[in-house]
């Protein structure tokens, strides 16, 4: 099947546009002992300000990117997408020349209000440009080069800070920023959609609900799970986050369009995101400052460990992509965070050593392995389940919930390894890692419908999902 020039040039730009989002997701983790010596102080230092640093990031980025969705379709994707990158930009300066850890968490915190406007629109403009089984394997390729992103984020960041400095870390996206902007500009224009809007009091209460329950789950270690200052962030962020649930069920152009969940592999797909990506977010964090603060790796050889996975990643990930456009996603989503589980109990073997041959290595050639079988299908599998006119908005929930499931997982890593980062500790957030992926397959097992050879975006338009609903 030909691709044609602009299709070729829209799938770089959607790749290069979500790169930097998702790079910044990962590529900081070996950063954090750095910052922390650094910039630690009073008020938030240690493990806190690290998984502030994380988390500031994935509350503005998990939360906002749902109503991205909605300014993507309202105002179009590439006039977002240009607006992203810009302040994505100007975010990372001010997270590189950050003086003090709470200047560095704001800027963070803005870096994922950027960062929100990128992925929708990146995965929209695939939607739009390709369709059929080119479709499924042009956003395999898209998952393999941005999940590699994220996973190859902390070799790159661990090269910047040996031999640099972690401020390299966020200097490093502004050439990658203003080569894509360049790019975008030869991509066609598309109109917003009349009627639509932005769902301002819906992103406000998922921001400040989200915001209010992490805080509560990052603190409640250090100011006491009792606290006033504990339990009413966590309260009133909980009771925000039922608001926001009831408030989308009657707006009039919800950022989170409820109708969608009633299309079966938009449900359980988004459910199984849930386990799968807040395993993920959870296993990195952890394997990450393991191999730095108890096993003694360097910041380079922390990452250069984990390159295995970002090696399994670019290699198969397109090619079950395109297996699951042929044969449906439902087996690869079983299989694949099963196998990617028992990465994770394989390196259970680890002690303070951290003997990489026999154990790192093997547990990261099985989690590579059943990563790349788990992301792409999954993936196709949610944005086969919507019609082409809410690709904005699906890919933006979809997107949403993992990075949601991925910063309440950060903000539990205290709580699961009663704050102190040692072998036993480190083996209970193992074993949490991968009874979470074992969960996503058996979810996709029982929830997800595979219809072998089928439209990625559904053989009917006429309603949200009408399509796969009857297929199904």
């Amino acid at each position: 099947m030909l691709v044609t020039t602009l299709q070729r040039r829209v799938l770089l730009v959607a790749v290069l546009a979500s790169f930097v989002s998702f790079l910044d997701g990962t590529v900081v983790s070996v950063a954090l002992p750095a910052i922390a010596d650094e910039l630690g102080g009073p008020g938030i230092a240690g493990l806190a300000l690290q998984q502030w640093v994380v988390d500031a990031y994935l509350v503005t980025l998990g939360s906002l990117m749902l109503v991205a969705g909605s300014v993507s379709d309202v105002y179009g994707r590439r006039r977002v997408l240009t607006v992203g990158l810009v302040g994505f930009g100007i975010a990372s300066v001010l997270c590189a020349v950050a003086p003090t850890g709470p200047v560095l968490v704001i800027a963070r915190a803005l870096q994922g209000v950027a960062g929100a406007l990128l992925v929708p629109s990146s995965l929209a403009l695939i939607i739009a440009t390709f369709s059929g089984e080119a479709q499924a394997r042009a956003i395999g390729r898209w998952t393999a080069w941005t999940t590699g992103a994220m996973i190859v984020g902390p070799f790159v960041g661990g090269m910047l800070v040996d031999f640099a400095s972690w401020r390299w870390v966020f200097w490093i996206n502004v050439p990658v920023i203003a080569v894509t902007l360049w790019m975008l500009r030869a991509v066609p224009a598309a109109e917003g959609e009349p009627g639509r809007r932005v769902d301002i009091p819906g992103a406000a209460l998922a921001a400040f609900g989200l915001a209010g329950v992490v805080f509560g789950l990052i603190e409640g270690e250090r100011l006491g799970w009792t606290s006033p200052g504990i339990v009413v962030p966590v309260v009133v962020g909980a009771a925000m986050l039922i608001a926001f649930v009831l408030y989308q069920r009657r707006a009039a152009d919800p950022m989170l369009p409820l109708r969608l969940f009633r299309v079966r592999n938009f449900a359980w797909g988004n459910l199984a995101t849930t386990a799968i990506y807040g395993a993920l977010s959870l296993g990195g964090f952890v394997v990450t400052l393991f191999l730095q603060q108890v096993a003694g790796y360097s910041a380079t050889w922390s990452g250069l460990a984990q390159l295995p996975v970002t090696f399994a990643m670019i290699a198969l990930s397109a090619w079950f992509g395109t297996l699951a456009g042929r044969y449906g996603p439902r087996l690869f989503m079983t299989v694949g965070p099963i196998v990617a589980g028992a990465g994770f109990l394989l390196m259970l073997a680890m002690d303070e050593t951290a003997f990489y041959p026999t154990q790192v290595l093997p547990g990261q050639i099985v989690f590579g392995l059943g990563l790349s079988m788990t992301v792409a299908p999954l993936t196709a599998a949610i944005l086969g389940a919507v019609p082409a006119h809410d690709a904005g908005i699906g890919s933006a929930v979809n997107n949403a919930v993992s990075r949601v499931a991925g910063l309440v997982m950060v903000a539990f890593a205290g709580v699961i390894t009663g704050g102190v980062l040692d072998v036993d500790s480190f083996h209970r957030a193992l074993l949490v890692t991968a009874g979470l992926l074992v969960i996503g397959g058996l979810l996709s097992l029982v929830g997800i419908r595979s219809v072998p050879g089928a439209d990625p975006v559904g053989p009917d338009e006429s309603g949200p999902g009408e399509g796969l609903v009857k297929s199904a």
